[in-house]
């Protein structure tokens, strides 16, 4: 709720929520719920603070610690039974929970979380300017953006006004009397809040004698107006003669970033019907230059999920690099051969393809886990064109024609490949299967793993033999056309230069 807010307030809006809670179980308890027993366990309602949403964004180490408290925020929690125990998932609950509740009168930010960890929000624009007034009408402007895409919500942005406060400005007409706004401050502060006098030592206790106005006289802003200021040499003059005072609201807090004042713009989305990626995509395309154009002095960057999504690809880029030239040297030293690792290797992009393919057949988001996958199953699935090859070199060695040495290793390494591939697979597809929360983040890298390696092992058996064959190809026509230029060469050089004519 807006800052200042009584809690009476906000305890209203929270037990709202709360009622909500019995339409849901009866939506719900009779599909997916065993007889006589409810998909809801508990429910925790709490006013003045947000315990779980700390933990969530801060950790539990640190919940508690710092975060933001006060009578304007509360938060409803629901304890659902264990996933393996349910058939629904709690996106979807808190999909129907959102549009249950629907939106709270007054309400500054009303949110739905249902993940179990949290790298920021899906979706965080992060708007950079020193001008507060063009950065919130920017933000207004963004989040009327962000509502048109279907799927995106819980739009709100950072900026939150400060409690009711009465401003003080200092006329002209004070200057003569040499008053100055500091002067103003404190003996407004003086009158209403008090000055210590002295303090007084009661036992173990310090007693401090505060001077200010009766009672009766600041109980009411209108106070205010019967105020009178001292000037120099003793003068005292009304208020009104020598300042305004006029109502308004401040800010609860500033957010800065590089110096600049900065206003995020957040939301989440329902991403059965749309990633975070291609709205964010979108708006810094098409929408978000076309409103930026109208205020020059403001800039943005991007926060929350894609910011992590950024930094951990950067670094996992590069290590990954790293990887595969770690790969190559460990398959060059013991072939002692420059080009084969690269025929050993070349079934890695078909390992991608494998696991896009099995997330798509179990209907699953690729997510970072799942490149995290891709990556481990780059030094997998190199396993069994290593062993083809290895047989190809042995066969050659003793004697066996290229072509004969090529066709006799995917019939005899056959059987070893595809049982190894076949292992892996199915050792995996307990973790895949899995339906309890606190695995569910390891699932995508399972699946790129499991389908990564089952499509490579028989992709294998037809690239690695083609690719054999086509080195050595390319070797007997380097040798060919070098064997051509050798002579050639030679006869150029033995040619006798003829003396010229007298």
């Amino acid at each position: 709720m807006p800052l200042g807010t009584p809690a009476a307030l906000t305890a209203d809006a929270v037990r709202y929520i709360e009622s909500t809670v019995e339409a849901l179980r009866n939506e719900f308890d009779p599909k997916f719920a065993p007889p006589g027993s409810s998909l809801v366990k508990h429910v925790l309602s709490s006013v003045g603070s947000q315990p779980f949403k700390s933990r969530q964004t801060q950790g539990p180490q640190l919940a508690g610690r710092g975060g933001e408290d006060g009578a304007h925020l509360g938060e409803v929690v629901l304890e659902l039974v264990r996933g393996e125990d349910r058939d629904i998932s709690t996106t979807e609950i808190a999909k129907r929970w959102r549009e249950i509740v629907g939106s709270i009168a007054d309400a500054v930010e009303l949110t739905f979380a249902s993940d179990l960890f949290s790298v920021g929000e899906a979706i965080n624009l992060q708007l950079q300017g020193a001008n507060i007034t063009e950065l919130r009408e920017a933000a207004q402007r963004v989040k009327a953006e962000l509502a048109e895409y279907p799927g995106v919500v819980d739009i709100a942005d950072s900026f939150r006004a400060g409690k009711q406060e009465v401003k003080l400005r200092i006329r002209p007409t004070a200057e003569p009397l040499g008053l100055t706004l500091q002067d103003l401050a404190r003996q407004v502060r003086q009158a209403f809040y008090g000055e210590e006098a002295q303090r007084i030592q009661r036992g173990r206790d310090d007693i401090r004698v505060m001077v200010r106005y009766p009672a009766e006289e600041r109980r009411d802003l209108g106070d205010l107006e019967n105020l009178r200021i001292r000037a120099a040499g003793g003068i005292e003059v009304p208020f009104p003669t020598v300042a305004d005072a006029e109502h308004g609201r401040g800010y609860s807090a500033i957010r800065r970033t590089d110096r600049r004042r900065v206003v995020n713009v957040t939301g989440d989305v329902d991403r059965s019907r749309v990633s975070p990626n291609e709205v964010v995509q979108d708006m810094l395309v098409n929408r978000l230059p076309t409103i930026l154009a109208d205020y020059p002095s403001v800039s943005f960057d991007v926060e929350g999920e894609q910011r992590e999504q950024r930094r951990a690809a950067a670094g996992l880029a590069n290590a990954y690099v790293m990887a595969l030239f770690v790969v190559y040297a460990l398959l060059a030293v013991p072939l002692r051969s420059y080009v084969q690792p690269f025929i050993i290797m070349s079934v890695i992009p078909f390992g991608l393809v494998g696991a896009i393919g099995g997330h798509l057949l179990l209907g699953r988001d690729l997510s970072f886990m799942s490149v995290v996958g891709i990556v481990a199953l780059s030094g997998v699935v190199v396993n069994a064109s290593l062993v083809l090859v290895h047989y190809v070199n042995e066969r050659r060695a003793v004697g066996v024609p290229l072509e004969d040495a090529v066709a006799e290793s995917g019939v005899a390494r056959f059987r070893p490949i595809v049982l190894t591939s076949m292992t892996t697979f199915v050792g995996l597809l307990p973790l895949m299967l899995e339906k309890s929360v606190q695995a569910q983040f390891l699932v995508p890298m399972a699946i790129s793993l499991a389908f990564g390696v089952l499509f490579a092992a028989v992709i294998t058996l037809f690239v690695v033999p083609s690719g054999y064959l086509a080195l050595e190809d390319l070797r007997r026509f380097v040798r060919r056309k070098r064997g051509r230029e050798e002579p050639a060469r030679a006869q150029a050089e033995v040619t006798p230069v003829r003396p010229a004519a007298a």
